[in-house]
């Protein structure tokens, strides 16, 4: 969308999690030896960029473009006629000056075609002239394929470009969001924060509180009348009509985000240029200064402290909880999708679901999110989340988590919740569901190994990969016990009548336990 200086730009909160994937300076397609391609008519220069490539032969393109395309066609459609035309205009049909190339270019540029692709094979020999002399007149970039060079190859090329160019800006807004988690981490956080996203948008950053006033700045300041724009978007986003707001002036973008502390503060950001992930990488900054701004506000960094000493001295989670400020909060176990956690990416996680509260613990980061904040998937890693608990409960919510982070690498999903609805065995009084389970699993003893195996198995409807992934363990291992619970059990596993009553006498023995 076209953004002007006239009047502020408001988003909503439904802006994309990830940078959108940036696009393809035309040149760059153009320096591409193996297409051979040569810019015969129009502008030329980095500025000038492209979505995506498609092919068409219709003599009127308009209703099929969505805009910033490569065009590609062979001029199937031209008629004969219109290839004596030459350069010179000529009255139409209708008695408007024009040539069958001006109407065909002049639809392409207001559909917001970027670019015109012409084959030279097999339909014409060579660009017909006026065709060139059209997209000269309406600026728009004409492109000469070669015989040689086939459209899908130019397509091909085209998505490689675009699929380099996204895996360089997420790298970008990776390297951003590791490096601001470091910043956040530094005595001076606030300050530390601002410096290194100005330094990353390559312009200017500021903190703005409750009364409009700036309160702290890093970066390249801009001129006067830019940063008083920015003031005057801060206060837009302040009076809480959205949570953020750009706009554009001569050489300068601007931008501001409300900050979710629910206390007036607003980000702001001036920049020479808007990159696709400059907004990914600001609304990571947006967070950690709600966070931080959050904690200077209500004292919770000094709560949580004490809560902690609490805690050592000899205190009971019950005691210290309300020190947090939350009464039911959820427990999340994250694991990425490659290698291990590292404290800075632990503390971006931590960011990116709204809580401090984070224990980087081996090969798996738990963080406690208070209730009202739904958890949502991460990119990168995979997730799962307990159910609402208070604090007595904090320890069944973690084995919770635990479980739903298995069941989530085992499906492959990004985040699984752990379930809350009612379940059948709720019929059934405890006491006796209790002892028909004990009965029921007794033939295996105390062997933790092989029940948990059994209920890994029976979960994933007898997935022998999906257990092995679940649990750790080969495959074979899988097999190996759960033929041993069939054989000590002495029933029929594929059974499903025996399955369902296994699964029902498992999941009481798992809930009483924990």
């Amino acid at each position: 969308m076209e953004e002007t200086s006239m009047a502020p730009m408001a988003s909503t909160p439904q802006e994309p999690a990830v940078p959108p994937t940036p696009l393809v300076p035309l040149a760059a397609l153009l320096s591409r030896e193996d297409l051979a391609l040569r810019q015969i008519a129009g502008p030329a220069g980095p500025e000038v960029t492209i979505r995506w490539a498609q092919t068409s032969e219709m003599s009127d393109p308009f209703p099929y473009l969505l805009g910033g395309e490569l065009l590609l066609t062979a001029g199937v459609h031209i008629p004969e006629a219109a290839l004596s035309e030459g350069g010179a205009p000529r009255p139409d049909a209708d008695g408007h000056a024009g040539t069958y190339f001006d109407g065909y270019v002049s639809r392409i540029v207001a559909a917001g075609g970027a670019a015109l692709g012409f084959g030279v094979a097999p339909v014409h020999d060579t660009v017909p002239r006026a065709l060139v002399a059209a997209c000269e007149a309406y600026a728009l970039p004409l492109v000469e394929v070669p015989p040689r060079t086939t459209f899908s190859a130019v397509a091909r090329a085209v998505w490689q470009l675009m699929a380099q160019a996204r895996l360089a800006e997420l790298r970008r807004v990776s390297e951003a969001q590791q490096s601001l988690a470091a910043a956040a981490s530094r005595p001076d956080p606030v300050p530390s924060v601002l410096r290194r996203l100005a330094a990353r948008l390559g312009g200017w950053a500021a903190l703005y509180g409750p009364e409009g006033a700036e309160i702290a700045a890093a970066g390249r300041e801009p001129d006067a009348g830019a940063r008083q724009a920015l003031a005057g978007l801060a206060r837009v986003v302040t009076r809480g009509s959205s949570t953020t707001a750009s706009d554009t002036l001569p050489g300068v973008h601007l931008s501001a985000y409300a900050l979710g502390t629910g206390r007036g503060f607003v980000l702001g950001a001036a920049a020479p240029h808007r990159e696709p992930g400059d907004h990914t990488i600001a609304s990571v900054a947006a967070v950690l200064l709600s966070l931080l701004t959050g904690e200077h506000q209500s004292g919770t960094g000094a709560a949580r402290s004490s809560a902690l000493v609490r805690l050592l001295l000899g205190a009971t989670p019950e005691a210290v909880a309300p020190l947090l400020g939350e009464d039911r909060w959820c427990v999340v176990h994250a694991a990425p999708d490659r290698g291990a956690p590292d404290p800075v990416a632990a503390s971006a996680l931590g960011a990116a679901l709204g809580s401090p509260l984070v224990d980087p613990d081996r090969d798996v980061v738990r963080v406690l999110v208070p209730a009202g904040r739904e958890p949502a998937a991460q990119p990168g890693w995979t997730l799962g989340v307990s159910a609402p608990a208070a604090a007595a409960g904090w320890p069944a919510a973690d084995v919770q988590a635990g479980r739903a982070l298995a069941r989530a690498r085992a499906t492959r999903v990004p985040l699984v919740r752990h379930g809350t609805r009612r379940a059948f065995t709720d019929l059934v009084p405890a006491d006796e569901a209790e002892a028909h389970a004990r009965t029921l699993l007794g033939p295996l003893g105390e062997n933790p190994a092989l029940t948990e195996t059994l209920r890994t198995w029976l979960s994933l409807h007898g997935s022998w990969d999906r257990t092995a992934v679940a649990l750790s363990v080969h495959r074979n291992t899988v097999r190996q016990r759960i033929a041993r619970c069939a054989a000590l059990l002495g029933t029929d596993l594929d059974d499903p009548d025996v399955r369902m009553e296994l699964w029902f006498a498992l999941r009481r023995e798992w809930s009483r336990g924990t």
